[in-house]
């Protein structure tokens, strides 16, 4: 199939893409509770006529296309939303209060089954299996982890896989990535400090868990600038705290909450286990007492296989055109799609959705987080020729 005419039809049926994108805006749902969601996956792909298998890891949906013949390649997306109030001025904005698309993955699905309607109707091209992995829970849910563990990329194996995710630090029109090291290890921090509860004006006869707890979130800063190598990364940053409720009151206890990051899972499981001594010796030498953990569920760092990126970058280039894909530095986001490249050679790459004409400028995780829906059918396009490239190659 040449590859302007991959391009051709996917800017062909934009519409269709767009408006499956807006559909799944207005509804966003959080990680394990993607159900409505997964039903309109279902039934496009069944418009489409594409065979698929349901209710993976909960909601995750799995589609088929191809003559089975060959090898077999992936293709994922994630559809989860996040706890977010949407503030973005769009006439689709989301219509739950508290949830938003914020991260792009109602543009992740939309692309993906924009990609499943072209390989369909060019299934006699398809020499081998390309699988459609529709996945949820990524925010933190390890969808990317029970997807696998429930056999998505067996039966038959999975030899390569792709994935792309939304960046409005590139404009539209560009990807990016790397081979090796392209997202962190990164995990989840809790800290309870307990001290004693007890009137303010009278603090000697409290322990005061506040100036406690502050003491911790200061001292943990010099964990990243203090002890690692300057040329290493890592990150801890301290995202909330919790605790009281009267401006006249010590309280008993106060909450501690943030995420820690490496470029590795070594890295990771050194600073977690830093934190746990800072915070525990802090907090005794205070006379409090703290309970560290690492709630939730820590993902590996994302590594791209030079080979995948290889086919990925020339899939991109002949989508976008010479000097569209850019080679980029490791970033500290963490990305479940690690789940995956765990047990086969991959690439996840970063497609432009940035438009400052329509203000499309904030990053993911932001309220006003905005996409350039031009760039939507570029998504499609790559998907496909990163699955027909590889089919090619693994022949």
């Amino acid at each position: 199939m040449d590859k302007q005419q991959i391009v051709e039809q996917a800017k062909a049926i934009q519409p269709w893409i767009v408006g499956l994108r807006r559909q799944l805006h207005q509804h966003p749902e959080l990680m394990y509770e993607e159900f409505e969601t997964s039903k309109l996956v279902q039934s496009t792909l069944d418009e489409l006529g594409i065979e698929y298998q349901k209710d993976i890891a909960v909601t995750g949906v799995l589609g088929t296309v191809g003559n089975g013949n060959g090898p077999c390649v992936a293709l994922r997306a994630d559809m989860d939303a996040l706890p977010i109030h949407e503030q973005a001025d769009v006439e689709f904005r989301s219509q739950v209060d508290g949830k938003m698309h914020a991260c792009g993955h109602d543009c992740h699905t939309a692309m993906l089954l924009g990609a499943a309607r072209l390989l369909k109707e060019n299934e006699d091209l398809i020499q081998g299996t390309v699988k459609l992995i529709f996945q949820p829970a990524e925010e933190g849910g390890a969808g990317g982890e029970k997807m696998s563990n429930e056999g998505v990329l067996e039966n038959p194996a999975v030899q390569r896989i792709f994935g792309l995710h939304v960046s409005a630090e590139l404009p539209t029109g560009m990807l990016a990535a790397r081979a090796g090291t392209l997202l962190a290890a990164a995990g989840s921090l809790r800290i309870v400090v307990h001290g004693k509860g007890g009137h303010a004006a009278m603090p000697h006869l409290a322990i005061d868990p506040v100036t406690t707890a502050a003491k911790i979130v200061v001292e943990l800063q010099t964990i990243i600038s203090r002890e690692l190598d300057p040329l290493e990364s890592g990150v801890i940053s301290v995202t909330m705290m919790h605790g009281g409720e009267a401006y006249n009151v010590i309280p008993p206890s106060m909450e501690v909450q943030g995420t820690v990051r490496s470029l590795t899972m070594d890295g990771l499981k050194h600073l977690q286990s830093r934190v746990q001594e800072i915070a525990t010796a802090i907090a005794s030498a205070n006379g409090c007492q703290a309970e560290v953990s690492f709630p939730g569920n820590d993902y590996p760092p994302t590594l791209n296989d030079e080979v995948c990126w290889e086919a990925g970058k020339t899939a991109g280039e002949e989508v976008l055109g010479e000097g569209k894909v850019l080679e980029m530095s490791p970033v500290m986001g963490g990305e479940d799609f690690a789940f995956y490249t765990q047990r086969v050679p991959g690439c996840f790459a970063f497609l432009g959705i940035g438009n400052p004409d329509i203000d499309a400028t904030y990053s993911v995780h932001h309220p006003m987080f905005k996409v350039d829906e031009d760039a939507l059918p570029f998504g499609s396009a790559i998907h496909v020729n990163c699955a027909l490239n590889s089919l090619d190659d693994l022949s």
